[in-house]
């Protein structure tokens, strides 16, 4: 495994819950039936299992720890929601049976594996024949904003360092097609959807997280153990996605590639 650049810090958690199925995973939606078991693979804290199990019969939820899967465990108690299961395992070799499910779904996870090709063989073993692989990442290098403020491109340049020295791939999206042939799936649609945050609630959501996210998050402590910034660096860089934040042309447009494979 990957080490998870950033953290389990409020700031990430505020991120990860504001996604839901509608803005995360739209592509896979028209593909679910009543009747379906999904696994969501990485389910953070769980707001688009969730979603997903008001849609299907059954979801399962994995991640990487017990700690991790009670954050998808209360938000499926907060809702009422009693069609969930919650399983603590590793992408790479998941600990469960071929041909279990109808559906494996991954939001935001292979950028962050140590070998998303492995992971891919894994959720294809785990899915049913004629049941669907459903990945979507984002792809760091083609985010874009205005306006270009020189704290933002150093705040990319740092990300970039960071999740590539824990073993990760920021843009990955732009590799999920590669990936997934790679991994031997075929029957592969291929394509891609945004995020834009352009609105004044939007630029104060999206830049308020990142300035917090930037000195306060488990990124911020990786930055600063490895020297590749000061902490005057990392304020300085928060102030800067607070100087977007309030912009009155701001915008910001984060690219997602997503895949879906469907099983032989």
């Amino acid at each position: 495994m990957a080490t998870y650049t950033h953290g389990h810090h409020e700031s990430v958690l505020r991120s990860h819950r504001w996604r839901t199925a509608e803005n995360s995973a739209a592509y896979v939606l028209p593909h679910l039936r009543p009747t379906d078991a999904v696994l969501d693979i990485g389910a953070g804290p769980g707001t688009i299992s969730a979603d997903l199990a008001e849609i299907v019969t059954r979801v399962t939820a994995t991640e990487v720890g017990p700690d991790e899967v009670d954050l998808a465990r209360d938000t499926a108690t907060a809702r009422g929601l009693t069609n969930m299961d919650f399983v603590v395992a590793d992408v790479h070799a998941l600990d469960l049976p071929d041909d279990s499910f109808d559906v494996v779904h991954a939001h935001q996870v292979l950028q962050h594996v140590g070998d998303p090709v492995q992971a891919l063989r894994e959720m294809h073993r785990v899915t049913k024949p004629g049941g669907l692989v459903a990945v979507r990442d984002s792809d760091y290098a083609a985010f874009a904003w205005w306006p270009r403020l020189p704290e933002l491109d150093e705040w990319m340049d740092l990300y970039q360092a960071a999740a590539r020295a824990n073993g990760g791939e920021p843009d990955a999206g732009r590799r999920l097609l590669s990936w997934a042939q790679q991994a031997g799936l075929s029957d592969i649609t291929a394509s891609s959807s945004t995020w834009c945050f352009a609105t004044t609630d939007d630029r104060q959501s999206w830049g308020g997280l990142w300035a917090d996210r930037i000195v306060e998050s488990a990124m911020a402590r990786q930055i600063l153990d490895s020297g590749m910034a000061t902490t005057d660096d990392l304020q300085r860089l928060s102030e800067g996605w607070r100087t977007w934040a309030t912009a009155e042309d701001g915008w910001f447009s984060l690219l997602h590639g997503e895949i879906l494979c469907r099983t032989a």
